[in-house]
């Protein structure tokens, strides 16, 4: 499977997590996990892909913005059918900014517990799909691709500056209040130096395992049993509520393919609603994806999620009479 070193953590992490194994994957390790990860996704952004969207900026907003109010429409009609009542299902469905939406929602009045089930279950489910469509549906049962050596000849200094500059970009994504700054921030960074030729980026593929086992752990660990049973009545609502906005978004995948003739699997992973960092390992995995494209794309998404998505469904409460009222 592609990026079998995330789905077996993960998976592993469910098996542990809803049996009340008490785990928790350490703050520092996880934060260092996601700064190595924003490094590799910088390693394959090149000035091409920075070419490329300035041609067709005006249509990959457009595709950003129907993902946004898609999943907007999906919660509201959630909400207003009282399956899962008041503004719960707005900030459940959001595609991304878990933890702002989490907040959010709990400062409005809704089931903080349950829009933490809601966006971690769409992840989850993100990751599951997209590596089922990469091994066995759009990637042509291409597999893997000839796997690098696991301890490759590492040349420390280089390395050293590339976590250096990694960790300095996480403390100023912080400062600047960034959401999901610990992965945003060395990406940002590490790409545009990568992008003009200043820094060279590489990194072993024992340090990347590591990595991904601590992001899979991460997400697994977050199923609690005292949360399932919290959510059982909602169980088969936000299931179908995460698989229906992953097929709109394979919708508007198959119309980016279409229009900019590029290859199916690449742009299903690029317009994949959320779990940046895991659709990131999943295409650094599948060899014919073109990764800069992909990786973009999320970025962009992400970007337009913490700037608009708080102000979009505080404007879909405020506009909703039944959600006014709950």
């Amino acid at each position: 499977m592609p990026a079998a070193l995330l789905l077996g953590p993960m998976i592993g992490g469910i098996l542990f997590g809803v049996n009340g194994a008490a785990l928790k994957v350490p703050r520092l390790p996880y934060i260092g996990a996601q700064a190595v990860i924003g490094a590799m996704i910088g390693a394959v952004i090149t000035p091409a892909i920075i070419a490329a969207f300035s041609q067709h900026w005006l249509l990959l907003c457009a595709v950003m913005s129907a993902t946004f109010l898609g999943a907007a429409a999906l919660g509201w009609f959630i909400s207003r059918r009282g399956i899962i009542p008041g503004a719960t299902a707005i900030y459940g469905t959001s595609p991304g900014a878990a933890t702002t939406m989490v907040l959010l929602g709990e400062a409005a009045g809704a089931d903080a517990q349950l829009i933490a089930f809601m966006q971690y279950s769409r992840v989850l489910l993100v990751a599951l799909a997209a590596a089922l469509v990469a091994r066995f549906g759009l990637g042509h049962g291409a597999g893997l691709p000839a796997a690098a050596p696991w301890f490759p000849t590492v040349q420390w200094p280089s390395l050293a500056a590339v976590l250096g500059i990694a960790v300095l970009s996480q403390l100023a994504g912080r400062l600047l209040r960034l959401s999901a700054w610990a992965l945003l921030g060395p990406m940002v960074v590490l790409s545009v130096l990568h992008a003009c030729g200043l820094l060279q980026i590489q990194l072993p593929r024992w340090l990347l395992a590591g990595c991904y086992a601590l992001v899979g752990w991460s997400i697994g660990l977050g199923f609690r049993r005292d949360t399932l049973v919290h959510a059982v009545h909602a169980l088969l609502p936000v299931i179908v509520s995460a698989l229906t906005l992953i097929a709109f978004c394979a919708g508007l995948a198959g119309c980016l393919s279409a229009l900019l003739h590029i290859d199916p699997l690449t742009a299903y992973l690029a317009t994949s609603p959320g779990g940046m960092d895991s659709v990131a390992i999943i295409a650094a995995s599948s060899p014919q994806v073109d990764m800069s494209f992909v990786m973009a794309l999320q970025g962009l998404r992400l970007l337009f999620v913490i700037a608009l998505a708080p102000v979009l469904v505080n404007r879909v409460v405020r506009h909703s009479p039944h959600l006014r009222d709950a």
